[in-house]
């Protein structure tokens, strides 16, 4: 769309305020955007329209931006891993378990269908995709609409248990270098794609699975190439351990030895730092090695609460100054239940409710996961920024009674109230529904993929088990 769009006196506006440099509530006001931008935030808009959008007992939000997911496996997911961990590696699913229950390459298609229209439907506008590259990954973004940073992953190893209770590496450094270049080469794809709203990240896959040299070559290359680096690192504390065997450093150390840590840096997930309950390691300083470094941190706090883990305190790291944005590394990808965990997560670590306020959050979700990606154009509802919004139905019952609406939202309605999104001015969730995707098709694709590697899992199984075995149904099946 080319003409000009008015959402016409919306009951509530998150507009940004640029003198304050923060977010700022609007009653009554007037919407306006042309092609991807917005023109006009506030007051009447006057000018001639092509469309107009009824605002009244709607809440117009900036759409969120998501710095760390996974969309290519872990949908199916869901109904396996909620409740299971390896009890002899720290309880982490990593090792044991995740690499025995993966999709196909059909799985993997619908996977991300079902990931990219749970993304949009809780209202994000903007994607970090971590995956391995496949034939349709840059179709399929390009097909949802959503703003999407592609960050093909790779690895100079892989990881695998024999016994569960010890972790070990099988290494190939040619095998990651051949990687490597396959995914610099889909990061240029992405940087030139036609839509305008791809983009590339350098993303090894992990500390413990990648070389020295091919930590820090990936680092290099991001900074030649002007884009960011991600690599999961502090997220275990079987990986705390295994770097501090190899190196006698802790995983954050590491990375500063290998000078990645710096400005252009995410680590993903950042949990595990020597100051850690969980770990043993009180001679070092991660908290302030990292808060000194300007390297970033991607939380995504649901997917470790189910293995009754976290991080102390993510309130602790943003009032320190510290980078955080935030990602769905798991199911469902609701970034608005991810803010509401992060919210309880760091104020159960602490022991406090004043350790983690909600606009801390939602500044995390938006122009801090914007900051983080090198975006001033997301992430806020300005005068010229990208027309990157969603809309949502303040009347729903979830939301009421209403006294402050991202209250509201993200405490108790989340993705319910949404109804409608908006990117680069193109209208991409219409009523609640996905325009790119028949919902109900790709989640029957992925259960038929689910049923698939169901019947694989014992094949890949060290001790032999069945799926059922292996995380049994919360009841037994009757006869």
């Amino acid at each position: 769309m080319t003409g000009t769009t008015v959402i016409r006196n919306a009951s509530w506006v998150i507009a940004w305020d640029a003198d304050s440099g923060r977010h700022t509530y609007l009653n009554d006001a007037d919407v306006a955007f042309e092609g991807d931008r917005i023109i006009s935030i506030g007051g009447t808009y006057e000018g001639e329209i092509e469309r107009e959008i009824d605002g009244r007992g709607r809440l117009v939000s900036p759409g969120l931006v998501n710095i760390h997911s996974h969309p290519l496996s872990e949908p199916m997911n869901k109904g396996f891993l909620d409740e299971l961990g390896s009890p002899r590696l720290y309880m982490s699913s990593l090792y044991e378990f995740m690499p025995l229950f993966r999709p196909d390459e059909e799985g993997t298609k619908a996977c991300t269908e079902v990931a990219l229209s749970e993304l949009l439907l809780s209202g994000v506008t903007t994607l970090t995709d971590l995956s391995v590259p496949y034939d349709a990954w840059i179709d399929l973004l390009d097909r949802s609409g959503i703003r999407a940073v592609l960050a093909p992953m790779y690895r100079s190893a892989r990881w695998f248990t024999k016994n569960g209770h010890v972790v070990e590496y099988e290494w190939d450094e040619d095998a990651g270098r051949e990687a490597m270049a396959k995914a610099m080469s889909v990061i240029d794809e992405a940087n030139v794609h036609p839509s305008g709203r791809l983009s590339g990240m350098v993303s090894p896959s992990q500390i413990d699975t990648c070389s020295a040299d091919l930590i820090r070559d990936s680092f290099d290359e991001a900074q030649s190439r002007g884009i960011k680096f991600q690599i999961h690192a502090a997220q275990s504390v079987v990986e705390f351990h295994e770097i501090t065997r190899r190196h006698g450093l802790t995983p954050l150390e590491w990375l500063d030895d290998l000078g990645v840590l710096k400005p252009g840096a995410i680590i993903g997930h950042g949990i595990f730092l020597n100051s850690h309950s969980s770990v043993h390691w009180p001679e070092a300083d991660d908290f302030g090695l990292l808060r000194d470094s300007g390297a970033a941190v991607a939380h995504c706090p649901t997917v470790f609460q189910r293995r009754g883990i976290a991080m102390q305190s993510v309130g602790r790291y943003i009032r320190s100054g510290i980078p955080v944005g935030l990602g769905t590394d798991t199911y469902p990808h609701n970034m608005l239940e991810e803010m509401r965990n992060a919210l309880y997560n760091s104020r159960l670590m602490s022991g406090n409710p004043f350790d983690l306020r909600t606009h801390h959050i939602f500044d995390a979700a938006t122009v801090g996961g914007a900051s983080i990606l090198g975006r001033d154009d997301i992430g806020r509802l300005s005068k010229g920024a990208k027309a990157d919004l969603f809309i949502a139905d303040i009347t729903h019952p979830a939301m009421r009674p209403l006294r402050d609406p991202i209250r509201s939202l993200v405490y108790v309605a989340a993705e319910r109230a949404v109804r409608d999104v908006f990117v680069d001015g193109r209208q991409v969730v219409s009523d609640g529904k996905v325009e790119a995707f028949d919902l109900d098709d790709a989640t029957a694709r992925l259960e038929e993929a689910q049923r698939r590697a169901e019947d694989q899992f014992q094949k890949l199984d060290f001790a032999d088990r069945t799926h059922l075995e292996a995380s049994p149904l919360v009841y037994e099946a009757g006869t």
